[in-house]
């Protein structure tokens, strides 16, 4: 790609996920089980519904972008603006764990009604309370958000490694592989915030079929913050669930601070 078109499709894609706060990030392969010796490929976006835009390597918008395997993590590199963002050549056999976790955005709710929309499509119990009791206003304010994804690769024929908890503010960890041959459509998923479990969470789940339909459920994570995700053969899951809490530094300009967390993964069995 010559380098002002890259250059052009970069700073695009600074401005567009700011432009889009209350919609999922995810990782999303090309393929969910890779040949030994193949590259493994993947995007990052943004949109709803397990539909959204194609977004870029960009340095300045991630904290952290790096593959772990057995042997430990190896960092993401690429070029300013590089589409699929992740393009990785020749890995060890064994489930890959793709990690990627954003610089913060922020966003101005210009009226509470947009704020009192998201916190109740997200389910997100007592933030007005809060809110109205520290006498914040009621329009003009902000919140930060960043984005915590993950999403689980299978490389060669060889199903031996799983999932870990990596350290990020909140985030997914599956208790088991969908890709090993003992696989029965269960998977365990536990959410963490701040490494320990997230009781009682709201949990969104999204099934993409082969047909590229996409079902949408609703579930709640357990005391231990665990949930079981029932997957379906041949179907794709994204798993969505976002954090709010007031700004440990509202001095900063952002009243409000989001954490979103997702992980996505597919059921392979024929």
């Amino acid at each position: 790609m010559p380098v002002v078109s890259r250059l052009l499709i970069a700073l695009g894609f600074v401005l567009l996920p700011a432009a889009l706060p209350a919609h999922e990030f995810w990782i999303e392969p090309q393929d969910y089980q890779v040949e030994s010796g193949a590259p493994l490929i993947a995007d990052l976006r943004n949109g709803q519904h397990f539909q959204g835009i194609t977004l870029g390597w960009l340095a300045n918008r991630f904290s952290r972008f790096e593959i772990h395997q057995t042997a430990g993590p190896v960092p993401v590199s690429g070029r300013m603006g590089d589409i699929p963002a992740l393009q990785v050549p020749g890995l060890a056999p064994g489930l890959a764990v793709i990690v990627h976790e954003t610089t913060p955005s922020r966003l101005t709710y210009d009226d509470l009604d947009k704020f009192r929309a998201f916190v109740d499509e997200k389910d997100l119990r007592g933030t007005l309370d809060t809110h109205t009791a520290k006498g914040w206003p009621t329009g003009g304010f902000r919140e930060s958000y960043t984005r915590h994804a993950k999403a689980l690769v299978q490389i060669g024929g060889n199903a031996e490694g799983g999932d870990l908890a990596t350290g990020m503010a909140t985030e997914f960890v599956a208790q088991n592989s969908p890709y090993r041959p003992d696989y029965q459509g269960q998977l365990w998923v536990q959410l963490l915030d701040d490494a320990a479990p997230r009781p009682d969470a709201l949990i969104e789940v999204y099934e993409k079929a082969p047909s590229g339909a996409v079902h949408y459920r609703r579930l709640r994570s357990n005391a231990q913050g665990m949930a079981l995700i029932k997957t379906r053969a041949q179907h794709r899951y994204l798993l969505n669930a976002v954090i709010m809490r007031p700004h440990p530094r509202p001095e900063d300009g952002a009243l409000w601070l989001s954490l979103w967390a997702s992980l996505v993964f597919a059921d392979p069995r024929p």
